[in-house]
């Protein structure tokens, strides 16, 4: 599928897989760096962790709003 036809859900939860997988490539060794970029400090890995934050907020912020009550004072429109 490409791009046009995938929900919001669905393209976040592939940004989210991608950088959880760019985050087991960059995983520090024993000496403490990037294996690819060989830094100690690695900004793809850290660019990678703000997707994955980034991702799980806009999640949590949209699961967490309640659906919104119909006002009594508004006219109920039917079929």
């Amino acid at each position: 599928m490409t791009a046009p036809f995938l929900s919001l859900a669905q393209i976040r939860n592939r940004l989210a897989l991608t950088a959880r997988q760019i985050l087991r490539d960059h995983e520090p060794g024993a000496d403490g760096r990037c294996p690819i970029c060989r830094t100690s400090g690695c900004t793809v890995a850290a660019a990678a962790r703000n997707v994955i934050d980034t991702a799980e907020e806009v999640q949590q912020r949209s699961t967490a709003t309640p659906p919104a009550t119909p006002d009594r004072d508004d006219p109920q429109h039917t079929g």
